[in-house]
């Protein structure tokens, strides 16, 4: 009876499943895994998807996992990306980092798979903040995924390139590794590996986009979903030129003394972070292929939220008419002021909503929302089948930290708390929503998984119509003309 035990629990490692009474196990190719149950989802938290990006691996593509022996528990997440301390997290000085999280339904065999790609423009975030759980219930298995971040992870110099080709995507490559890695895996954790779908938010649905612009990303997915995204990228020469005068302010001027640097040094690095293209990895900008069609034609979501500029233009609560007028005409031209004057009754708040109205028409951050998402939408159409939305519930709980009276209405990320009870940016939101927010994030989930699992979230294709988001089973298609007048597309062209 041992030796019939033995062999049982032998049985159960080798095809990653466990009796119900034990904790689930999967045995993926660098050794066996094991996670924790709760509500009918299984949670394998924390597996290192890539080797440690540490001392000469800095700078450099993932390298593949080291294997290890025995049974590695994967019941807690993994360290995060070095970043400064955001409103999406703690500060990070931990380079070991490449980690991924899996979770799937109990007795999951053979379905379609979600990798989430985090947002937190290239600079900060982690997969911790993005609980899979809602999603798995629906039959599917998510993944969500770390990435290396900031200079760490987007730092381009005429020495890296020198070392390897091109430099300044590691981040974009380590998501390129855990696709990969979910190629080779998913099939032990009950995932479909022919039937992945990639997504992600604001930063994520950038590289989203550079997915599908990228020819180490063929055949890694079959279709994907863009949230609050575009298409953004930097050149290498004006990325190069970037990173040199990073290095400088370092006191580097070669790669052997940046990656001598404490990872201090690096987290307090004043520097953008940018997908940079004419590189291998991407060797066009993915604008610029996404407009000629020559990228996979794979069924598309893609939306964004109706008052997307709002979370952005917070730091103008207070501000004076005076002091509109003038970052209006420095930004723009009068013709703008027209378009949204100043109201005859105002208060502290007037200011900053008026920006981020301008903000969201215009698509002027990142070409996030308004005018420059529809317009996105219009070009995947012409190429893909694609489903167009608007996040619309303008009434809900907004992101913290907020000024106090600050509405936040649909601003950005505002969406990401009905997909993702954890989501929190500091402080959880799911725990506060009603009803009909509580009604609202079912429909969303319901929505998203629909897409995942055949194509499809259950209202038209584009061109025609937008699906609007609202609470209390309110959503409803909108007219491509209704759109464009809610963010005066006509004026923005």
């Amino acid at each position: 009876m041992k030796l019939v035990s033995l062999l049982v629990a032998f049985f159960l490692l080798a095809t990653g499943t466990a009796a119900a009474s034990e904790s689930p196990h999967a045995r993926t190719q660098s050794g066996v895994v094991r996670g924790s149950s709760a509500n009918g989802v299984d949670n394998f938290l924390g597996i290192p998807y890539a080797a440690p990006p540490v001392g000469d691996l800095r700078w450099r593509a993932p390298a593949p996992p080291v294997s290890w022996s025995g049974v590695r528990d994967a019941t807690e997440y993994g360290n995060r990306c070095p970043a400064q301390a955001s409103t999406n997290g703690p500060r990070s000085e931990t380079e070991d980092c490449l980690f991924l999280n899996v979770q799937r339904p109990t007795g999951a065999k053979k379905l379609p798979v979600y990798v989430w790609i985090h947002g937190g423009g290239l600079q900060n975030g982690s997969s911790n903040q993005h609980d899979g759980s809602l999603l798995a219930s629906q039959d599917v298995v998510v993944v969500t995924i770390n990435y290396r971040l900031g200079v760490f992870g987007f730092l381009a110099h005429p020495g890296l390139t020198a070392e390897a080709g091109q430099s300044g995507n590691y981040g974009f490559l380590d998501q390129q590794a855990a696709l990969r890695w979910v190629r080779q895996n998913i099939a032990a954790f009950g995932g479909d590996p022919g039937q992945v779908t990639v997504g992600g938010e604001s930063a994520g649905g950038f590289s989203t986009c550079a997915h599908l612009a990228s020819p180490g990303s063929r055949g890694l997915f079959r279709q994907a979903i863009i949230q609050s995204g575009s298409c953004p990228s930097t050149p290498l020469p004006q990325a190069e030129q970037n990173g040199t005068t990073v290095a400088s302010s370092l006191g580097c001027a070669d790669v052997a003394c940046l990656r001598a640097l404490p990872a201090a040094r690096l987290v307090d690095a004043n520097a953008t972070a940018s997908l940079v293209s004419g590189t291998p990895a991407l060797p066009q900008p993915p604008d610029a292929v996404i407009r000629s069609g020559a990228f996979p034609h794979v069924p598309l979501l893609i939306g964004a939220n109706r008052d997307e500029g709002r979370t952005f233009a917070q730091g103008f609560v207070g501000s004076t008419r005076e002091q509109y007028e003038a970052w209006v005409l420095a930004n723009y031209d009068s013709s703008v002021l027209a378009r949204y004057p100043w109201p005859a009754r105002s208060d502290q708040f007037t200011a900053a909503y008026l920006i981020g109205a301008i903000m969201t028409d215009s698509g002027s951050v990142g070409g996030i929302g308004g005018c420059s998402e529809r317009s996105l939408v219009q070009t995947f159409t012409r190429y893909t089948r694609t489903y167009s939305y608007e996040f619309d519930h303008r009434t809900g709980p907004g992101l913290s930290p907020t000024p106090a009276g600050y509405v936040w209405g649909a601003g950005h990320a505002a969406e990401l708390a009905y997909l993702w009870p954890s989501f929190d940016n500091g402080t959880p939101i799911a725990p506060t929503f009603n009803a009909a927010e509580r009604r609202l994030s079912r429909d969303m989930v319901r929505y998203w998984t629909s897409f995942i699992r055949w194509g499809n979230p259950g209202w038209p294709a584009f061109p025609g119509s937008t699906f609007s988001l609202r609470a209390g089973g309110a959503s409803v298609p909108i007219s491509d003309r209704q759109l464009s007048a809610e963010h005066q597309c006509e004026f923005w062209g």
